[in-house]
């Protein structure tokens, strides 16, 4: 039961690891989920894409992509995330790199949870749960 960081083909360092463990536990244990093994893979956009060609079948860009391997309310995944698709989403939606991180990080969770986002109303639900969950942070990560 745990959750690691690691970086591939870019130079970036996770701060707070320790608040994000934290947080991402808090998440899950309201959504009456369990720890299981969670691994954050940091890359690049190049990177991302071949790994979303390769498994997804999808020849586009994106901020991150998350396996589930969950068992019942164990929570297990692996959520790979581009640091340039999030500074320049961070700059599009007006946020800073840090906040714009977070929601990724949650983004993942929460698919790792059940939640969805391919249709409209679940995409609704799931920005709601992204600011709820974001607001459990600011205690633990401040």
């Amino acid at each position: 039961m745990s959750i690691t960081f690691q970086v591939e083909k870019i130079n970036f360092n996770l701060r707070k690891k320790n608040n994000i463990k934290l947080w991402i536990a808090k998440v899950l244990k309201l959504e009456k989920k369990q720890l299981g093994q969670i691994n954050f893979l940091f890359t690049n956009d190049e990177e991302i894409l071949k790994k979303n060609i390769q498994f997804l079948k999808h020849n586009s860009y994106t901020d991150i992509i998350t396996f589930n391997y969950c068992k019942d309310k164990i929570i297990n995944g692996d959520i790979i995330v581009s640091i340039e698709r999030v500074k320049e989403n961070a700059v599009k939606f007006k946020s800073d790199f840090e906040e714009e991180l977070n929601r990724v990080l949650i983004h993942g969770i929460l698919h790792l949870c059940g939640y969805n986002d391919k249709k409209a109303a679940d995409t609704v639900l799931m920005r709601i749960k992204e600011n709820w969950a974001l607001k459990k942070q600011v205690n633990l990560l401040s």
